[in-house]
Protein backbone atom coordinates (compact mmCIF):
# COMPACT_ATOMS: atom_id res chain seq x y z
CA UNK A 1 0.00 0.00 0.00
CA UNK A 2 1.58 3.12 -0.83
CA UNK A 3 1.99 6.33 1.81
CA UNK A 4 0.69 9.61 1.02
CA UNK A 5 3.66 12.08 0.95
CA UNK A 6 1.89 15.20 2.17
CA UNK A 7 0.49 13.19 4.94
CA UNK A 8 2.67 14.49 7.47
CA UNK A 9 1.66 18.20 6.46
CA UNK A 10 -2.02 17.42 6.44
CA UNK A 11 -2.00 15.95 10.28
CA UNK A 12 0.61 19.17 11.64
CA UNK A 13 -1.77 21.57 10.41
CA UNK A 14 -4.43 19.47 11.90
CA UNK A 15 -2.60 19.62 15.22
CA UNK A 16 -2.20 23.68 14.98
CA UNK A 17 -4.57 25.22 16.92
CA UNK A 18 -6.11 28.31 14.85
CA UNK A 19 -4.57 31.05 17.25
CA UNK A 20 -1.81 29.83 16.26
CA UNK A 21 -2.64 29.61 12.73
CA UNK A 22 -0.07 32.65 10.50
CA UNK A 23 -1.75 34.68 8.10
CA UNK A 24 0.37 36.90 5.31
CA UNK A 25 -0.62 40.49 4.73
CA UNK A 26 0.49 42.44 2.38
CA UNK A 27 1.35 46.34 3.75
CA UNK A 28 2.25 49.17 1.53
CA UNK A 29 4.02 52.34 2.41
CA UNK A 30 1.86 55.86 2.74
CA UNK A 31 2.47 59.15 4.12
CA UNK A 32 0.73 57.84 7.56
CA UNK A 33 2.86 54.86 7.71
CA UNK A 34 1.64 51.57 6.16
CA UNK A 35 -1.14 50.79 4.42
CA UNK A 36 -3.04 47.39 5.28
CA UNK A 37 -3.73 45.06 2.87
CA UNK A 38 -2.18 46.03 -0.11
CA UNK A 39 -3.31 49.85 -1.27
CA UNK A 40 -6.93 49.24 0.11
CA UNK A 41 -6.75 49.26 3.82
CA UNK A 42 -6.55 51.43 5.92
CA UNK A 43 -3.66 53.66 6.85
CA UNK A 44 -1.50 52.46 10.23
CA UNK A 45 0.99 53.69 12.38
CA UNK A 46 3.98 51.61 12.03
CA UNK A 47 4.60 50.45 15.66
CA UNK A 48 6.46 46.36 14.70
CA UNK A 49 8.55 46.94 11.75
CA UNK A 50 12.38 46.93 12.87
CA UNK A 51 13.03 50.23 10.31
CA UNK A 52 14.01 51.14 13.84
CA UNK A 53 15.45 55.03 12.50
CA UNK A 54 13.08 55.37 9.71
CA UNK A 55 15.78 55.19 6.47
CA UNK A 56 13.74 51.91 5.01
CA UNK A 57 10.75 54.57 4.63
CA UNK A 58 13.60 58.26 4.23
CA UNK A 59 16.52 56.58 2.96
CA UNK A 60 18.86 54.80 0.34
CA UNK A 61 16.57 52.11 0.94
CA UNK A 62 13.70 53.26 0.40
CA UNK A 63 11.24 54.60 -2.17
CA UNK A 64 13.36 53.01 -4.93
CA UNK A 65 15.75 55.23 -4.27
CA UNK A 66 19.63 54.05 -3.20
CA UNK A 67 22.06 52.42 -5.90
CA UNK A 68 20.53 51.32 -8.79
CA UNK A 69 23.03 52.09 -10.70
CA UNK A 70 25.17 49.70 -8.74
CA UNK A 71 23.39 47.05 -10.13
CA UNK A 72 20.15 44.78 -9.65
CA UNK A 73 22.42 41.54 -8.98
CA UNK A 74 26.31 39.95 -8.12
CA UNK A 75 25.82 37.71 -10.71
CA UNK A 76 28.36 35.24 -8.74
CA UNK A 77 29.63 34.20 -5.59
CA UNK A 78 32.23 36.65 -3.88
CA UNK A 79 34.80 34.09 -4.92
CA UNK A 80 33.82 33.75 -8.55
CA UNK A 81 32.89 37.61 -10.15
CA UNK A 82 30.03 38.69 -7.74
CA UNK A 83 32.38 40.74 -5.52
CA UNK A 84 32.05 44.29 -6.88
CA UNK A 85 33.68 47.66 -5.86
CA UNK A 86 31.16 49.05 -3.84
CA UNK A 87 30.83 45.99 -2.06
CA UNK A 88 34.68 46.77 -1.05
CA UNK A 89 33.37 50.15 -0.15
CA UNK A 90 30.60 49.16 1.88
CA UNK A 91 33.16 46.70 4.18
CA UNK A 92 35.82 49.41 4.61
CA UNK A 93 33.09 51.43 5.69
CA UNK A 94 31.87 49.24 8.33
CA UNK A 95 35.05 47.87 9.36
CA UNK A 96 35.86 51.62 10.12
CA UNK A 97 32.89 52.04 11.98
CA UNK A 98 32.99 49.02 14.21
CA UNK A 99 36.97 48.86 14.34
CA UNK A 100 37.07 45.17 13.31
CA UNK A 101 39.76 43.96 10.54
CA UNK A 102 37.27 42.39 8.68
CA UNK A 103 33.83 42.20 7.46
CA UNK A 104 31.91 39.59 5.19
CA UNK A 105 29.02 40.40 3.40
CA UNK A 106 25.60 38.09 3.15
CA UNK A 107 22.34 38.06 0.92
CA UNK A 108 20.44 37.63 5.03
CA UNK A 109 21.24 37.71 8.32
CA UNK A 110 19.87 33.99 8.37
CA UNK A 111 22.00 33.09 6.07
CA UNK A 112 24.78 34.77 7.54
CA UNK A 113 23.67 33.11 11.37
CA UNK A 114 23.37 29.71 9.99
CA UNK A 115 26.60 29.73 7.43
CA UNK A 116 28.74 31.50 10.51
CA UNK A 117 28.12 28.75 13.17
CA UNK A 118 28.04 25.85 10.80
CA UNK A 119 31.74 27.13 9.93
CA UNK A 120 32.71 27.55 13.41
CA UNK A 121 30.85 25.15 15.12
CA UNK A 122 31.77 21.43 13.96
CA UNK A 123 31.36 17.97 15.83
CA UNK A 124 34.28 18.55 17.61
CA UNK A 125 32.73 21.31 19.67
CA UNK A 126 30.38 22.68 22.41
CA UNK A 127 28.10 25.36 22.35
CA UNK A 128 26.63 27.18 24.79
CA UNK A 129 23.72 29.31 23.27
CA UNK A 130 21.37 31.66 25.19
CA UNK A 131 17.90 29.83 25.94
CA UNK A 132 15.94 32.95 23.97
CA UNK A 133 18.69 33.04 20.49
CA UNK A 134 17.45 33.34 17.69
CA UNK A 135 16.36 30.13 15.94
CA UNK A 136 18.68 30.82 12.70
CA UNK A 137 21.71 30.75 15.28
CA UNK A 138 20.37 27.18 16.41
CA UNK A 139 19.84 26.26 13.20
CA UNK A 140 23.58 27.05 12.58
CA UNK A 141 24.67 24.65 15.47
CA UNK A 142 22.81 21.46 14.30
CA UNK A 143 24.08 22.42 10.88
CA UNK A 144 28.04 22.22 12.10
CA UNK A 145 27.38 19.02 14.14
CA UNK A 146 28.77 20.64 17.68
CA UNK A 147 26.89 19.75 20.57
CA UNK A 148 24.40 22.15 21.71
CA UNK A 149 23.32 23.33 25.68
CA UNK A 150 21.43 26.20 26.32
CA UNK A 151 21.67 28.59 29.05
CA UNK A 152 19.37 30.16 31.49
CA UNK A 153 18.65 33.54 29.64
CA UNK A 154 21.31 36.22 30.64
CA UNK A 155 22.29 34.40 33.29
CA UNK A 156 26.02 34.61 33.72
CA UNK A 157 26.19 32.23 36.53
CA UNK A 158 24.68 29.22 34.24
CA UNK A 159 27.08 30.04 31.73
CA UNK A 160 30.08 30.13 33.88
CA UNK A 161 28.86 26.72 35.38
CA UNK A 162 28.43 25.48 32.16
CA UNK A 163 31.85 26.51 30.54
CA UNK A 164 33.67 25.47 33.52
CA UNK A 165 32.12 21.72 33.47
CA UNK A 166 32.86 21.90 29.69
CA UNK A 167 36.28 22.68 30.32
CA UNK A 168 37.02 19.77 32.63
CA UNK A 169 35.70 17.46 30.60
CA UNK A 170 37.37 18.49 26.98
CA UNK A 171 40.27 20.57 28.69
CA UNK A 172 41.51 21.31 24.66
CA UNK A 173 38.23 21.12 23.27
CA UNK A 174 36.52 23.97 21.40
CA UNK A 175 33.95 25.91 23.21
CA UNK A 176 32.17 28.66 21.60
CA UNK A 177 29.25 30.82 23.10
CA UNK A 178 26.32 32.58 21.38
CA UNK A 179 24.31 35.43 22.26
CA UNK A 180 22.45 38.56 21.22
CA UNK A 181 22.87 41.96 22.52
CA UNK A 182 19.56 42.92 21.61
CA UNK A 183 16.94 39.69 21.78
CA UNK A 184 14.02 40.90 19.78
CA UNK A 185 11.17 39.93 21.27
CA UNK A 186 12.50 40.63 25.36
CA UNK A 187 13.56 43.51 24.74
CA UNK A 188 16.31 42.81 26.70
CA UNK A 189 20.10 42.93 26.24
CA UNK A 190 22.84 40.81 28.59
CA UNK A 191 25.78 41.88 30.34
CA UNK A 192 28.39 41.66 27.44
CA UNK A 193 31.34 42.81 29.52
CA UNK A 194 30.58 40.10 31.61
CA UNK A 195 30.28 37.47 29.10
CA UNK A 196 33.36 38.54 27.16
CA UNK A 197 35.27 38.23 30.54
CA UNK A 198 33.80 34.88 30.53
CA UNK A 199 35.00 33.67 27.58
CA UNK A 200 38.29 35.41 27.85
CA UNK A 201 38.54 33.25 30.81
CA UNK A 202 37.65 30.26 29.82
CA UNK A 203 38.91 30.51 26.26
CA UNK A 204 35.51 29.87 24.65
CA UNK A 205 35.05 31.58 21.28
CA UNK A 206 32.06 34.53 21.53
CA UNK A 207 29.49 35.22 18.77
CA UNK A 208 27.31 37.76 19.39
CA UNK A 209 24.15 38.79 17.22
CA UNK A 210 23.39 42.60 17.33
CA UNK A 211 20.86 42.76 14.66
CA UNK A 212 18.46 44.79 16.81
CA UNK A 213 21.05 46.56 18.16
CA UNK A 214 23.71 47.92 15.67
CA UNK A 215 22.66 51.66 14.80
CA UNK A 216 20.66 51.94 18.28
CA UNK A 217 22.63 50.53 20.82
CA UNK A 218 25.91 51.16 21.98
CA UNK A 219 28.18 54.41 21.85
CA UNK A 220 27.09 56.01 18.57
CA UNK A 221 25.05 52.90 17.72
CA UNK A 222 27.80 51.08 17.38
CA UNK A 223 26.41 48.15 19.07
CA UNK A 224 27.27 47.14 22.52
CA UNK A 225 30.15 45.12 21.58
CA UNK A 226 31.90 48.13 20.77
CA UNK A 227 35.33 48.21 22.62
CA UNK A 228 34.86 44.86 24.40
CA UNK A 229 37.79 42.50 23.99
CA UNK A 230 36.78 38.87 23.77
CA UNK A 231 34.01 39.44 21.55
CA UNK A 232 35.22 38.00 18.40
CA UNK A 233 32.50 37.81 16.01
CA UNK A 234 30.14 40.40 15.36
CA UNK A 235 26.50 39.51 13.06
CA UNK A 236 24.90 42.84 12.03
CA UNK A 237 22.02 43.05 9.60
CA UNK A 238 21.52 45.83 7.51
CA UNK A 239 17.84 45.36 7.37
CA UNK A 240 16.76 46.93 10.42
CA UNK A 241 17.59 50.74 11.64
CA UNK A 242 19.86 50.69 8.16
CA UNK A 243 17.08 50.45 6.18
CA UNK A 244 18.31 48.47 3.00
CA UNK A 245 18.62 44.50 2.82
CA UNK A 246 21.25 41.89 3.61
CA UNK A 247 23.89 41.39 7.11
CA UNK A 248 27.43 41.25 7.66
CA UNK A 249 29.82 38.65 9.83
CA UNK A 250 32.44 41.30 11.32
CA UNK A 251 35.99 39.63 12.26
CA UNK A 252 39.24 40.18 13.63
CA UNK A 253 42.62 38.54 12.88
CA UNK A 254 43.14 34.61 12.20
CA UNK A 255 38.98 34.55 11.92
CA UNK A 256 39.01 36.63 8.88
CA UNK A 257 41.25 33.65 6.69
CA UNK A 258 39.42 31.09 7.97
CA UNK A 259 36.06 32.16 7.32
CA UNK A 260 37.05 32.96 3.69
CA UNK A 261 38.31 29.54 3.46
CA UNK A 262 36.15 27.64 5.24
CA UNK A 263 32.89 29.12 5.32
CA UNK A 264 30.46 27.46 2.42
CA UNK A 265 27.37 29.97 2.92
CA UNK A 266 30.15 32.99 1.92
CA UNK A 267 31.68 30.99 -0.98
CA UNK A 268 28.69 28.73 -2.75
CA UNK A 269 25.92 31.71 -2.59
CA UNK A 270 25.31 34.68 -4.99
CA UNK A 271 26.96 37.76 -3.10
CA UNK A 272 24.55 40.42 -1.40
CA UNK A 273 22.63 42.66 -4.41
CA UNK A 274 25.02 45.59 -5.27
CA UNK A 275 21.85 48.04 -5.07
CA UNK A 276 21.53 46.71 -1.56
CA UNK A 277 25.40 47.24 -0.41
CA UNK A 278 24.83 51.19 -2.05
CA UNK A 279 21.89 51.89 -0.10
CA UNK A 280 23.41 50.35 3.05
CA UNK A 281 26.51 52.25 2.42
CA UNK A 282 24.50 55.46 1.69
CA UNK A 283 22.27 55.12 5.44
CA UNK A 284 25.93 53.84 7.21
CA UNK A 285 26.76 57.66 6.27
CA UNK A 286 24.08 59.20 7.61
CA UNK A 287 24.38 57.75 11.03
CA UNK A 288 26.42 60.75 12.42
CA UNK A 289 23.81 63.07 11.37
CA UNK A 290 21.23 61.16 13.01
CA UNK A 291 22.56 61.18 16.52
CA UNK A 292 19.98 63.09 18.29
CA UNK A 293 17.45 61.37 16.63
CA UNK A 294 18.56 58.29 18.51
CA UNK A 295 19.22 59.74 21.24
CA UNK A 296 15.41 60.87 21.79
CA UNK A 297 14.50 57.48 20.27
CA UNK A 298 15.87 55.67 23.32
CA UNK A 299 14.59 58.33 25.40
CA UNK A 300 10.51 57.68 24.45
CA UNK A 301 11.46 54.03 24.95
CA UNK A 302 11.93 54.83 28.45
CA UNK A 303 8.76 57.04 28.99
CA UNK A 304 7.00 54.24 27.41
CA UNK A 305 8.00 51.31 29.79
CA UNK A 306 7.01 54.19 32.61
CA UNK A 307 3.74 54.89 31.22
CA UNK A 308 3.58 51.18 31.31
CA UNK A 309 4.36 50.80 34.63
CA UNK A 310 1.87 53.28 36.15
CA UNK A 311 -1.25 51.04 34.65
CA UNK A 312 -0.39 48.01 36.04
CA UNK A 313 2.18 46.14 33.15
CA UNK A 314 5.24 44.94 34.70
CA UNK A 315 7.94 47.11 33.60
CA UNK A 316 8.99 45.74 30.17
CA UNK A 317 12.74 45.08 30.38
CA UNK A 318 15.40 46.84 28.40
CA UNK A 319 16.56 50.01 27.30
CA UNK A 320 16.03 49.95 23.66
CA UNK A 321 13.20 50.90 21.35
CA UNK A 322 11.57 47.11 21.41
CA UNK A 323 9.05 47.37 24.17
CA UNK A 324 7.34 43.80 24.48
CA UNK A 325 3.58 44.30 26.77
CA UNK A 326 2.94 41.03 28.14
CA UNK A 327 -0.46 39.75 27.64
CA UNK A 328 0.05 35.83 28.45
CA UNK A 329 -3.18 34.02 26.84
CA UNK A 330 -2.69 33.80 22.82
CA UNK A 331 -6.70 34.80 21.88
CA UNK A 332 -6.17 38.12 24.55
CA UNK A 333 -2.95 38.94 22.39
CA UNK A 334 -4.80 38.68 19.19
CA UNK A 335 -8.21 40.95 19.68
CA UNK A 336 -5.23 43.13 21.51
CA UNK A 337 -3.42 43.57 17.99
CA UNK A 338 -7.15 44.42 16.30
CA UNK A 339 -8.14 46.68 18.77
CA UNK A 340 -5.48 48.76 18.10
CA UNK A 341 -5.08 48.00 14.25
CA UNK A 342 -9.14 49.83 14.90
CA UNK A 343 -7.64 52.83 16.63
CA UNK A 344 -4.96 53.18 13.54
CA UNK A 345 -2.05 51.36 15.19
CA UNK A 346 -0.17 48.33 13.65
CA UNK A 347 1.48 46.54 16.82
CA UNK A 348 2.25 42.60 16.09
CA UNK A 349 0.94 40.07 18.59
CA UNK A 350 3.68 37.78 19.35
CA UNK A 351 2.54 34.20 20.17
CA UNK A 352 3.86 30.69 19.97
CA UNK A 353 6.00 29.14 18.92
CA UNK A 354 7.76 32.17 18.47
CA UNK A 355 7.59 32.99 22.49
CA UNK A 356 6.75 29.76 25.24
CA UNK A 357 2.86 29.18 25.86
CA UNK A 358 1.61 31.66 27.94
CA UNK A 359 4.14 34.33 27.17
CA UNK A 360 2.28 35.73 24.28
CA UNK A 361 2.61 39.87 23.99
CA UNK A 362 2.60 43.16 22.33
CA UNK A 363 5.65 43.86 20.33
CA UNK A 364 5.76 47.55 20.27
CA UNK A 365 8.87 49.16 18.52
CA UNK A 366 9.41 52.29 18.36
CA UNK A 367 10.70 54.13 15.44
CA UNK A 368 11.81 57.60 14.03
CA UNK A 369 9.00 59.00 11.96
CA UNK A 370 6.02 57.51 13.95
CA UNK A 371 3.30 60.68 15.11
CA UNK A 372 4.01 62.41 18.58
CA UNK A 373 0.76 61.82 19.04
CA UNK A 374 0.72 58.38 18.54
CA UNK A 375 2.30 56.73 21.31
CA UNK A 376 -0.40 58.76 23.06
CA UNK A 377 -3.26 56.81 21.10
CA UNK A 378 -1.54 53.40 21.90
CA UNK A 379 -1.56 54.01 26.14
CA UNK A 380 -5.00 55.16 26.18
CA UNK A 381 -6.24 52.34 24.20
CA UNK A 382 -4.53 49.84 26.30
CA UNK A 383 -6.06 51.62 29.47
CA UNK A 384 -9.30 51.27 27.35
CA UNK A 385 -9.18 47.71 27.15
CA UNK A 386 -8.34 47.41 31.17
CA UNK A 387 -11.13 48.91 31.96
CA UNK A 388 -13.53 46.51 29.22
Amino acid sequence: MSQDPLAFAQHALQRLPPALRRQERCFAPCAEGLRADGAKGQPLVDFSSNDYLGLAQTGAGGHGHGGASAGGGAGASPLITGLRPIHQQLREALCAWLGREQVFLFPSGFQANVSLLAAVADRHCLVLADRLCHHSLLLGVRAGGATLQRFAHNDLGDLERRLSNGRQKHPGGRLVVVSESLFSMEGTSPDVAGLAGLCGRFGALLVLDEAHALGVLGPLGRGLAWGQPHVHVVVGTFGKALGSGGAMVAVDGVLGDYMLQFCGGYRYSTALAPALAAATLTNLQRLPSLEPERQALLARAQQLRQRLVAMGYPRPPGHGPVVPVLVGDENAAMALQWRLEEAGLLVAAIRSPTVPQGAARLRVVLRLGQPPQAMETLVQTLLAEQHR
